[in-house]
C-alpha cells in the first residue's frame, strides 16, 4: 500500500458495494488496484497516460472511471457509503449548508465534440452529452461551478455541476432535492436536515417558500436590496425573515468541505472534457472523504 491508496479499513467499507460483473457478463478484475489508480489521478491531477505502472494499463484505469461515471456506478457507491455512514451515526444532520465554488478548466477540457447521445441497447448513457458540457466563460477563461450541500462534519451530501455563469439561487432546490440518504432497514430515505444555512446568494422568496413547505428551519441572511423592497411594500411585503446569527456562524463548515474537495487536484482544476466524467471525478473525491475515519 502506497501513500494515498485505500487502507484495509476503507477497502472493507467500499468492497461490498462494488459491481460484480462487467461487459458481456464478464467479471471485473483488480478492483482495488484500479480504484487506487483513479484516486492517484484525482489526488495528483496527472494525465491518465502518466499513471505509474503499479496500477496496470492506464487505458484500463481510464475506461473503468469513464464507464462507471456514465452508468451511474460512482453515484450508487456514493449513496451506499452515505447509507452506511448514517447507520453508524456519522452524518451531522443538525446543520447542512449549501454553497458553490468555481473550478478553472484546463485547456484540454475544452473542445468536446457535439454529437447525439449514443444508445446502448434500450438505454441512453446518462449525463453524457450536455449542450454546454458544464463549461462557461469568464474573464479568466473557461470555468465550471460545483454546487454542493455539506453536513456539519465538513463532508458533501449532494453535488451538482453547472457552467460558471449560472447563479447560485436557482440551483438551491436542485441541490437540496439530491439529498437522499438511504436506510439499511429499507425504510424511506432521509431527505430533510434539521437546519439549512446559506449565504446571501441563496436568499429568495422561492427558496424560502420551498423550505417552509417541507418544513426545514433555515438561516439565510437577507440582502439589503431585498429588505428595502420588502419594507417599501408595507404590510404586503410580508414579515421579516428569521435569522439566527449564532447558527449562521457554522456556515464555515461548507467552506471547509469545499477545501477538502479541492485538495484533489483533478477537482480544483477540471481536466475532463465531458461533464459526466467530471461529475464522476468529484463524486469519487466525495466518496473518499466519507471513507476516511
Amino acid at each position: 500500500m502506497e501513500r494515498g491508496d485505500l487502507t484495509n479499513d476503507e477497502w472493507a467499507r467500499l468492497r461490498p458495494h462494488l459491481p460484480k460483473s462487467g461487459k458481456r457478463g464478464g467479471r471485473w478484475v483488480s478492483h482495488r488496484r484500479i480504484i487506487n489508480g483513479i484516486l492517484y489521478r484525482n489526488r495528483t491531477g496527472v494525465p491518465w497516460r502518466n499513471l505509474p505502472a503499479r496500477f496496470g494499463k492506464w487505458k484500463t484505469v481510464y475506461e473503468r472511471h469513464r464507464h462507471w461515471s456514465a452508468d451511474g456506478t460512482w453515484d450508487r457507491l456514493f449513496a451506499a457509503v452515505l447509507t452506511d455512514a448514517d447507520a453508524e451515526g456519522r452524518i451531522d444532520w443538525s446543520m447542512v449548508s449549501v454553497d458553490s465554488t468555481s473550478c478553472r478548466a484546463h485547456q484540454h477540457a475544452a473542445g468536446a465534440r457535439k454529437r447525439r447521445p449514443r444508445v446502448s441497447g434500450r438505454r441512453t448513457t446518462p449525463q453524457q452529452h450536455r449542450p454546454d458540457e458544464g463549461l462557461g466563460r469568464s474573464r479568466g477563461g473557461l470555468t465550471c461551478k460545483i454546487h454542493l450541500a455539506g453536513d456539519g462534519g465538513c463532508r458533501p451530501l449532494a453535488l451538482l455541476i453547472t457552467p460558471s455563469q449560472w447563479d447560485d439561487a436557482p440551483q438551491f432546490i436542485p441541490v437540496m432535492d439530491r439529498i437522499r440518504v438511504g436506510r439499511l432497514d429499507g425504510g424511506r430515505p432521509r431527505t430533510r436536515p434539521d437546519h439549512v444555512g446559506g449565504d446571501k446568494a441563496y436568499s429568495s422568496r422561492r427558496n424560502r417558500r420551498y423550505l417552509r413547505r417541507r418544513p426545514i428551519k433555515h438561516s439565510n441572511p437577507e440582502p439589503m436590496n431585498q429588505r428595502a423592497n420588502r419594507q417599501s411594500r408595507g404590510s404586503r411585503g410580508g414579515r421579516p425573515t428569521g435569522f439566527d446569527r449564532t447558527i449562521y456562524k457554522r456556515r464555515n463548515e461548507v467552506e471547509r468541505t469545499i477545501n477538502g474537495l479541492k485538495n484533489f487536484r483533478a477537482v480544483a482544476t477540471r481536466y475532463d472534457k465531458r461533464a459526466y466524467i467530471f461529475h464522476g471525478t468529484v463524486t469519487v473525491a466525495s466518496t473518499r472523504l466519507w471513507l476516511r475515519p
